[in-house]
């Protein structure tokens, strides 16, 4: 193909089993399983499981990698140095980046990384690594959340879900209440995965060069990090408090579309529809406030603005995404905005090393082409000519 497609839009980069998305049909499924089923029925461990993996596993299996998940919780205490030594000013994102860039000093591999047969060394060694990965990063986000504001960090439990865990870790060595731990690896859940998406295809290319694990999970923190992928839910919260009340929606609605300005957390480029995660997320949003007996502020003016996007915007196809009610979910469960993207990056570690693991199966380097588009040859003047 000679053709050029801004964005690679709709090219083919990868032949993949991991998940398939119809946005016209509003599907999502991790390995032929919709995820609908999966966040009514597993938990993210199982998920986490299935998408490394490829089948849900056994109660037997599923026993092993949670025990494995729990014993590799902790991080050496050189890494929590090293975030001591970063500014609390500076984004959580970029905290996360760092320190899982330097898990490849602390684990470094004396193993060759592709897999040439399933259950070689090489898979035995990706398999361990994904592990290890997937169980610190939680643990890595929750710790710069209490040492940002000048608390040591509170040591991981190994009695508790990989989600109850992660809150109990971040909110200062509080238990969290069944259902908030219960939404918390919903939430996980919903952002495990999603197909060949900017961040994915980051983790792809630097694998197939074969790069160590740290490197490939540090290019998609660093991709997912933009405000056009998973930073769009910081924006939204913005956006809602801009609005201030349900009443003022729609013309706020009508202002900014006659400005042509971004309305946050509405439109895909894969989906036609509602994205079935957000409504998802409304519905564990709605559960919330069902058991606290208050409906959030911003929760009705989101209300409230969707109801107003379905007259304008969804004719065109553009209707609320993952992020849209994700933000909201997070808040009420005291997430302080500027770790919303954190969040997505702990789940969406689970998605990433499973690419990670198809692609070194059957490797093969990216290395696409360009359509030039400069000067035809010239003659090199000295300077003095100039």
């Amino acid at each position: 193909m000679s053709e050029y497609q801004p964005g690679l839009e709709g090219v083919p980069a990868t032949r993949s089993r991991i998940s398939y998305l119809d946005g016209k049909q509003g599907i999502l499924t991790y390995r032929g399983y919709p995820i609908v089923e999966l966040a009514e029925n597993s938990t993210f461990e199982e998920t986490a499981y299935l998408l490394l993996d490829g089948e849900l596993p056994t109660a037997e299996q599923l026993e092993r990698f949670d025990t494995q998940l729990r014993r590799h919780r902790r991080v050496k205490y050189n890494i929590r140095e090293i975030m001591r030594s970063l500014p609390v000013t500076g984004h959580p994102m970029e905290m996360l980046q760092t320190a899982v860039s330097s898990l490849g000093m602390f684990y470094p591999n004396d193993v060759p990384i592709q897999i040439r047969i399933p259950g070689d060394e090489s898979d035995q060694y990706v398999h361990g690594q994904s592990i290890r990965i997937l169980a610190r990063m939680a643990t890595l986000v929750a710790m710069w959340n209490q040492m940002r504001i000048g608390n040591d960090p509170i040591p991981p439990r190994s009695d508790l879900s990989y989600a109850a865990n992660f809150l109990y870790m971040f909110h200062n060595g509080i238990e969290p209440d069944p259902l908030v731990a219960r939404i918390m690896d919903v939430c996980f859940i919903l952002h495990a995965e999603h197909s060949i998406n900017a961040s994915t295809f980051a983790a792809m290319v630097t694998g197939s060069t074969l790069a160590t694990p740290s490197y490939v999970i540090a290019a998609a923190i660093g991709t997912l990090a933009g405000p056009l992928h998973g930073g769009a839910n910081e924006h939204v919260i913005q956006m809602l408090q801009e609005i201030g009340t349900p009443e003022n929606a729609r013309a706020w609605l009508d202002a900014k579309l006659a400005a042509k300005e971004v309305i946050w957390g509405m439109g895909h480029r894969e989906y036609k529809v509602k994205d079935p995660r957000a409504t998802l997320l409304q519905k564990l949003m709605n559960e919330l406030a069902r058991s606290r007996g208050v409906v959030s502020p911003l929760f009705e003016t989101a209300l409230a603005l969707e109801e107003a996007c379905e007259e304008t915007l969804s004719p065109k196809g553009v209707y609320p995404n993952i992020d849209y009610y994700s933000g909201i979910l997070y808040r009420e469960i005291g997430i302080p905005t500027d770790q919303f993207t954190s969040i997505f990056a702990i789940a969406r570690t689970a998605g990433w090393l499973a690419h990670w693991r198809e692609q070194v199966s059957e490797n093969r380097i990216f290395r696409p082409t360009q359509i030039y588009a400069g000067h035809d040859t010239r003659t090199y003047q000295p300077i003095r000519q100039r």
